[in-house]
């Protein structure tokens, strides 16, 4: 289908205030009489407080309150809560916040504060906690229990309790060298088929064990939040990548009506999975503001974003993988065992999908268990489970591919999914798939016959290596609201609640209501950012769900936009409202095109006829959010709103990622000499943010798999990389200056303009491929990690014994 605005390159609304500065984020904030909070951490991995001194605090000059526990209610663990004080679980844990007229002043005042605390055992590695006999993060247990049904992948749902899940010795030991534990127990359990008759049927079969490091997000906007209270009204500055699905639970964490909350949130510097919802330490800003009566910017420091922003769960797993003679996927069994963190969540059942998705195994085992740990909440991080499923899964898979003397790129491409395929236990439908000719487009644009040729090849220290990675990702829900308005003056205003996670699909979308109205785009106006501007219920910003989920609101707002420009057209001039359609920013009859109205003249006959079409009622099965968003625009134009009814299946975003590097051996580090990415994810929208999602989640996918971890101390549970120089992110020097990027460009069935969204599958592809290319110019090393770092590479080359087979995490 041809389009005027959807699939062409247009510039964001926000960009130039970006690029001049003019943007303010929830830090530029001020208002009279604000008054600055600071944070009273944890010094212990695990305790709790026995007794807490704030006398000479509170008599300094310029502090204005302290909160701390006893002005917030505590949730029982597993819960993370906004303030600790019975249950601290990690090092960084916040405590208290003080409240001065400057942040010095705050800052002299927690060190004059006063704490006796009583000292827990700790770990920070799952294994530790999961041998008999071992130290448990929590009191009462050491893994996460579900009774309020699933939650998203990397997170905890309301309703989890902790449990405690123990193996023996002999199995810990045996999982620690790489080996299928023999009677271990799991929280989880699924199996497709029989693995065993799989294996059978099997003439290659591979065993490997794998780890994956947990990295923090680091966004580079902490999370300050800035708050403050006007008759009964909680006025809250934030940094969150989603909009309207968080006025509810942060209303919540403040003990208010949603009506009586206001959330500004206009950019976003960064969030990558750690603020798709309201996040605890928001309630400290909300309730610290309500208690003292005055405005409060709680300010967060690089290093307490460290603490507090959340990370990507890590993996401690063991995988069996079997081709058939002709290349096909016979069975896979695996077993995750997933760090949690405190009070977080892990994502192996996530990194089971990846595989059984991008395989297509004939048969398959999953085995997984979720541990808590003494080190910082984990949660959702670009791609949770999937991501760094990809990263170890490549080489594994490459092994076993080379082993049977196949081509890696074709063998992946006989067994890439496709639209009749399924994923996971439940043999989930996809809502389309073309895998195999994103494979083949990307090993045209790499030129992979030629390249592949220069597998292992020597120039003096250095040695060419050659990669291939996919990586992939859920794309997409429904059930939203969608809202636009036809002002008087003839402009169409498009009303989202998405977030802007800079990324830009919240605009893209809304390109999709012009679209179906046949509105220029000078024409139209974004309404975004504050609730007060009247938002709909929209999608969270995360999980590559955007374009999917909002192209479907916006689409559906438009349509009843129209309609009702057709019924008020036939009132007006006669006939009935088949009689018209639309285009111009008219409505006309199809028979005479000079009888019509101009929109601006069919949103003042809107206005005069009431009832639905100018938001005087509504659809009653509209969310709550939206309903006093149209009831906030009622009687000032024509409205359309509309809840999305629920798609059928899952619509996968997928890519495939090829890489050339050059490793030097003597130094372990490499160059990125050429990489090519293609993805399978629907209709092209926006070119230019596509190719900038391909390229940063290209970045990010070589920091995952070459860089970023985390670092504790086992002794001491001390973090030791708490800022951005200990917990390095790529530069421009560590990646190409462009890539080869491309998209199959198929449109997506159940999306009204075929598209699907591309993030999380970006990282996972480079990622997998960076993995694959080091190992191929290693003559097939399989190091089993990510990150796979210079000095692993040193040991290996200088045959110092670097034992892959200990799955140790969180350290050196």
């Amino acid at each position: 289908m041809t389009y005027k605005l959807l699939g062409k390159n247009f510039t964001p609304p926000d960009i130039e205030a970006k690029v001049t500065g003019a943007a303010r984020y929830a830090e530029d904030f001020r208002k009279e009489g604000m008054v600055f909070a600071r944070l009273l951490t944890s010094p212990l991995p695990a305790g709790r407080i026995i007794s807490i001194d704030t006398s000479e605090a509170e008599a300094m000059e310029g502090v204005v309150g302290i909160l701390s526990t006893e002005d917030l209610p505590q949730a029982a663990p597993p819960a993370n809560p906004p303030l600790a004080s019975e249950h601290i679980t990690y090092i960084g844990q916040p405590i208290l916040a003080v409240a001065a007229i400057t942040e010095e002043i705050a800052e002299a005042a927690i060190e004059r504060i006063r704490i006796e605390f009583e000292r827990r055992p700790f770990v920070t590695d799952p294994l530790d906690t999961l041998v008999e006999g071992g130290a448990n993060p929590y009191p009462n247990g050491n893994t996460l229990i579900r009774n309020a049904g699933a939650a998203a992948a990397g997170t905890t749902a309301s309703g989890t309790d902790v449990g405690e899940i123990k193996w023996s010795r002999d199995a810990i030991n045996a999982f620690r060298a790489g080996r299928e534990p023999a009677g271990a127990n799991y929280g989880e359990e699924w199996e497709i088929g029989s693995v065993a008759d799989g294996f059978a049927n099997c003439s290659t079969i591979v065993e490997e064990p794998f780890v994956t490091i947990g990295q923090p997000h680091h966004a580079l906007e902490p999370r300050t939040g800035m708050a403050y209270w006007e008759n009964g009204r909680c006025y809250f500055h934030g940094s969150l990548q989603s909009h309207t699905i968080a006025v509810a639970p942060l209303a919540g964490m403040l003990g208010i009506d949603p009506a009586n909350l206001v959330f500004i949130n206009e950019y976003t510097g960064g969030g990558f999975g750690g603020k798709i919802f309201p996040y605890p330490i928001m309630a400290v800003t909300g309730h610290l503001a309500r208690k003292i009566n005055r405005p409060v910017q709680l300010r967060i420091t690089r290093e307490e974003e460290f603490y507090i922003g959340s990370a990507r769960s890590g993996m401690q797993g063991w995988m069996k993988l079997g081709l058939k003679d002709d290349g096909t996927v016979g069975a896979v069994d695996m077993i995750v065992v997933g760090d949690a963190g405190s009070g977080g969540g892990a994502s192996g059942g996530s990194a089971a999908e990846h595989v059984s998705l991008m395989l297509q195994p004939e048969t398959m085992r999953f085995r997984g268990v979720t541990l808590y740990t003494n080190t910082t909440p984990r949660g959702a991080q670009r791609g949770p489970g999937q991501n760094e499923m990809a990263a170890v899964l490549a080489p594994i898979f490459d092994k076993a591919i080379r082993q049977a003397g196949l081509d890696r790129m074709e063998v992946r491409h006989m067994n890439a999914p496709i639209s009749s395929d399924t994923v996971g236990p439940h043999h989930t439908e996809l809502t389309s798939a073309f895998m195999p000719k994103a494979i083949e487009m990307g090993a045209e644009l790499f030129n992979w016959n030629e390249k592949k040729a220069r597998s292992g090849q020597r120039n003096g220290n250095k040695v060419t290596g050659i990669g291939i990675g996919m990586g992939f990702h859920p794309a997409g829900a429904s059930g939203y609201d969608g809202l636009c308005r036809i002002g008087t003056d003839g402009k169409l205003y498009m009303h989202t609640g998405v977030g802007n996670l800079g990324t830009y699909s919240y605009a893209s979308v809304t390109r999709v209501a012009a679209e179906t109205l046949k509105v220029d785009w000078e024409n139209c106006e974004i309404v975004r950012g504050n609730t007060d501007r009247h938002l709909p219920y929209s999608t969270y910003q995360a999980g590559s769900n955007t374009m999917f989920t909002e192209a479907r609101t916006n689409h559906l707002a438009a349509l009843d936009a129209i309609r009702k420009l057709k019924e008020i057209a036939a009132a007006e001039l006669g006939g009935v409202a088949d009689d018209y359609d639309i285009d111009g920013a008219r409505v006309f009859a199809t028979a005479d095109n000079s009888r019509g109205m101009t929109y601006g003249e069919a949103a003042q006959a809107a206005i005069n006829m009431g009832g639905e079409y100018s938001g005087e009622t509504y659809p009653d099965n509209l969310n709550d959010v939206t309903k006093r968003a149209v009831e906030g625009l009622a009687g000032t134009g024509l409205i359309g709103v509309v809840k999305d009814s629920r798609h059928e299946g899952m619509p996968p975003s997928m890519a495939i990622g090829f890489m050339e590097i050059e490793l030097d051996t003597q130094t372990g580090k490499y160059e990125i000499v050429d990489y090519s990415c293609v993805a399978d994810c629907g209709t092209i929208v926006h070119p230019m943010g596509f190719r900038q999602s391909m390229n940063g989640g290209g970045v990010w996918g070589v920091g995952m798999s070459g860089y970023e971890r985390h670092v504790y101390d086992r002794q001491n549970g001390l973090p030791a990389n708490v800022g951005l120089y200990q917990a390095r992110i790529p530069s421009y020097l560590d990646v190409p200056l462009t890539n080869n990027v491309g998209a199959v460009n198929e449109p997506d069935p159940q999306s009204p303009v075929g598209t699907r969204g591309v993030g999380e599958p970006a990282q996972g592809c480079a990622a997998a491929a960076l993995t694959s290319a080091i190992a191929d110019a290693l003559d097939g090393h399989l190091f089993n990690r990510a990150p796979v770092t210079p000095d692993m590479i040193l040991n290996h080359v200088a045959q110092n014994g670097f034992n892959t087979g200990d799955l140790k995490t969180n350290t050196f």
